[in-house]
């Protein structure tokens, strides 16, 4: 199980990718993560309103209403086009983050090897 304090910084590009795809509401997202986290990150329900809302004031997503297909009225969010511009954004600093730690996670130390500053 991955801990939240390790995903905190990336819930905002998960919910930006998410909605790349196509406007979805709150709870059909939170259970898109569970499915892709495949049991190793379970998102909490204030953790994606607070994202969704922090989102849509920085203008990087829209919400509307509409009916869900099993007839509830739903809060719908969509991306904009500074949500796009932002998510290509988030996705380069991904892959630099990324290149980063594998570059302190495979170079491996033994325990008796002294750090250097």
């Amino acid at each position: 199980m991955i801990s939240a304090d390790a995903i905190r910084g990336y819930i905002d590009l998960i919910v930006l990718v998410l909605l790349h795809d196509r406007p979805s509401y709150a709870y059909e997202l939170a259970k898109t993560i569970a499915a892709v986290a495949q049991g190793q990150y379970a998102i909490k329900q204030t953790t994606l309103y607070s994202a969704l809302k922090r989102l849509e004031s920085m203008g990087l997503v829209s919400s509307f209403a509409d009916t869900s297909e099993s007839g509830k009225p739903r809060t719908y969010y969509r991306l904009t086009e500074a949500g796009a511009a932002r998510l290509n954004d988030k996705l380069t600093e991904w892959e630099d983050t990324k290149t980063l730690v594998d570059r302190f996670a495979q170079r491996t130390p033994s325990p008796d090897t002294p750090v250097q500053p």
